[in-house]
């Protein structure tokens, strides 16, 4: 990836804490994380399992509530905005590919991908075309998701993600249920799409090794996101 980074403040995430209620009292999740996401990053999010990197994606999706902290879309604060305004963001700018894939089986795969353009009400099919063209299944656009492999079900939710052309694509453990050819396969689609696209990811992965080869990884650990000490040279 290139060096060059956008000088453009994305999404900042200040101070955001989650916890849950159990039997046993308070379960604290996240503790006053903060995070700086510019246009054009790529960011890694690593942590053992259950460290609570799905949650904060899923805060940053809008998809969960955060106990307490504050979200800002492009200067706007995300918490604050009406249900409708942020159902609109998360439709139209922030792309989210959930790691079960999540996809319509009574759909093709050009359904499932151009669902979010109906929704938006800005249907393009030259871009969905380009789209399916990019994950390399424009050719198996009219099979229906029980027919395809989980690598070609994640690129269908890949593109899906990506349809809306959003500013953020948010990708929690994109390769977590793929083998380790197809998982490299998924990898460097997405690291084609930030750097000939310019596109903006933040994913959460277990993969470590794919991770700390690049400069913006971050690990969470015992609820606080801090930098990732960098084990290779940036690929």
């Amino acid at each position: 990836m290139s060096d060059q980074k956008s000088s453009r403040l994305l999404y900042e995430v200040r101070n955001l804490s989650k916890e849950y209620s159990s039997p046993g009292g308070v379960l604290p999740i996240l503790k006053s994380v903060n995070l700086e996401v510019f246009a054009g990053d790529l960011i890694f999010i690593i942590g053992r399992s259950g460290c609570g990197k799905s949650t904060l994606l899923h805060l940053m999706g809008g998809l969960d509530e955060p106990t307490s902290g504050r979200l800002f879309f492009n200067d706007e604060d995300f918490l604050k905005i009406s249900e409708g305004k942020r159902s609109k963001l998360r439709n139209q700018k922030i792309g989210f590919v959930f790691q079960s894939y999540h996809l319509l089986p009574e759909l093709t795969v050009h359904e499932n991908v151009i669902l979010p353009t109906l929704i938006s009400g800005h249907k393009d099919s030259n871009w969905t075309q380009e789209v399916l063209k990019k994950v390399e299944l424009y050719s198996r656009r009219y099979h229906f998701p029980t027919e395809l492999s989980g690598g070609e079900q994640q690129r269908v939710a890949l593109a899906r993600a990506l349809v809306n052309r959003p500013e953020l694509v948010l990708c929690d453990e994109p390769t977590g249920n793929l083998d380790t050819e197809t998982a490299e396969k998924m990898f460097k689609l997405i690291l084609d799409l930030n750097e000939k696209e310019g596109q903006t990811f933040v994913i959460v992965t277990h993969d470590e090794k794919l991770a700390m080869r690049h400069k913006k990884t971050y690990r969470l650990e015992n609820g606080e996101l801090q930098p990732a000490h960098r084990l290779t040279p940036n690929a």
